[in-house]
């Protein structure tokens, strides 16, 4: 343990934009200035930048008054009397001093509520798992809380030979089948979409936030097909469709469901799935992009090609350097991100940090990940802590004295299939710069003088 005394971290503002920054931000979009997000990030940075400069000068490091710290050395009124009775609420809820920790809307994205995204507050988070409550959100036509009982899942064949018993289940029918309880990571396949081109965004929220972790739990959707007498040879593919207003309909390959790893999910992280992330009732297709994981799953078609859906050949598409839009590349490449220190962060001091972060794999566990503090010149293999499970997000540390000058803070992750995270540099060579799907580019951070954590690009 290195004995260099502990630097303090103040916390990234959660809210960057208010009500007026957010109408100033659609209205830019109207008028079709692509500029607009990160210009509008930039101004509201500007207007934090003052109270951030005080809090890393002196004051923000009181020595306590002569006679002692009274935070000691008087009793507080928690140890003194008597605290609330028991069952206050019937279902728990955060420290009223954690309020701040919330899911957050990124302007300038969608034009509607309804068919918008949330980001998780991952800068704020321990450990590998996503609370329910700031799980993230993708949604096409908004969400819905379902009434259970009345919830059916169809499984039925393209033609009358491809599935011998087509079914219907209740939710009972399905909540008594044998069940398995996983964890694994679900990815938007447009998370760190905006920074493509450039730093759009300040915060590890905006950037890496459509992505969460959790125990998912469900029935291997192959049972559901071998009760149904599912014919594997023919049937070598799988369309999953949402009860939604939007229609949401995915193809998924045959393999993924006889391999076992694909299940139809009722419970999150030790309960029912909550209404934002698809009760009662959805897929999870773990290593895919989340629009895979159909929420509010309503039925399953089994066919003996791919689909061609709305949202496969219009929408999560890849835009190559050539002009063609390249389909069904559905898993999410290996990819991490350091959380602390991250952008809107400041160091109040010189001295030891932990910087953490989160590494993650689409194609199985992740191997290693590297930490470099110079922008890529030198790296140093971080902790990974455990459990480290396939599919899964993996938690990693690496002991840090910050000696007060700049640092560019970077992360990359290997996973078990040999694969290694690209920079910019690497990945836009490949892919170009007009893409918004599956950018999991290495990401920068820059440490400044004063302490201050911003979000930076390496060309």
């Amino acid at each position: 343990m290195d004995r260099s005394p502990h630097g303090r971290l103040k916390k990234a503002p959660e809210n960057f934009i208010d009500a007026d920054g957010v109408r100033k931000v659609y209205e830019e979009a109207k008028a079709g200035r692509r500029d607009f997000i990160r210009k509008a990030f930039a101004a509201t940075g500007a207007a934090v930048a003052a109270p951030v400069a005080m809090a890393s000068g002196s004051s923000a490091n009181p020595v306590p008054a002569a006679g002692g710290d009274p935070n000691i050395l008087e009793l507080p009124e928690h140890s003194k009397g008597l605290g609330q009775p028991v069952v206050t609420d019937g279902y728990g809820k955060p420290s009223k001093y954690e309020a701040n920790v919330q899911r957050r809307q990124s302007p300038g994205l969608t034009q509607t509520t309804q068919a918008s995204v949330s980001f998780a507050p991952l800068q704020s988070l321990f450990g590998i798992v996503t609370p329910s409550g700031l799980h993230f959100e993708r949604h096409h036509q908004g969400w819905w809380d379902i009434d259970p009982s009345k919830h059916r899942l169809m499984i039925n064949g393209s033609d009358d030979k491809l599935v011998k018993r087509p079914m219907v289940f209740t939710m009972d029918e399905l909540m008594r089948l044998p069940a398995v309880s996983r964890f694994h990571f679900i990815e938007c396949g447009a998370n760190t979409g905006m920074e493509w081109g450039n730093v759009a965004v300040p915060t590890c929220q905006y950037t890496h936030g459509m992505i969460s972790c959790s125990e998912f739990t469900g029935v291997p959707l192959k049972i559901l097909f071998d009760m149904a007498g599912v014919d594997y040879k023919r049937g070598r593919y799988v369309l999953a469709e949402g009860a939604d207003g939007s229609s949401m309909t995915r193809t998924v390959p045959m393999e993924l469901v006889e391999s076992g790893e694909v299940f139809v999910a009722y419970g999150q992280n030790g309960e029912m799935l909550r209404p934002e992330n698809g009760y009662p009732l959805r897929l999870v297709v773990p290593g895919v992009q989340g629009v895979s994981w159909v929420k509010y799953l309503r039925r399953i078609e089994i066919g003996d090609q791919p689909y061609g859906a709305k949202d496969e050949v219009m929408h999560y598409v890849d835009l190559m350097p050539d002009g063609v839009h390249r389909q069904y590349t559905s898993t999410q490449e290996v990819k991490s991100v350091v959380t602390t220190p991250s952008g809107g962060q400041v160091l109040l001091d010189k001295g030891f940090y932990n910087i953490t972060g989160l590494a993650w794999s689409g194609r199985g566990k992740v191997k290693r990940v590297d930490v470099s503090v110079d922008g890529g010149r030198n790296w140093r293999q971080a902790r990974l802590e455990t459990p480290v499970l396939s599919k899964c997000l993996t938690r990693f540390n690496l002991d840090w004295v910050w000696d007060g000058k700049p640092a560019l803070i970077q992360s990359r992750a290997t996973d078990d299939s040999g694969h290694v995270q690209a920079n910019y540099r690497q990945l836009r060579a490949v892919r170009g710069t007009r893409s918004i799907y599956h950018n999991n580019a290495i990401q920068t951070w820059l440490v400044q003088e004063s302490g201050e954590v911003k979000n930076v690009q390496l060309s």
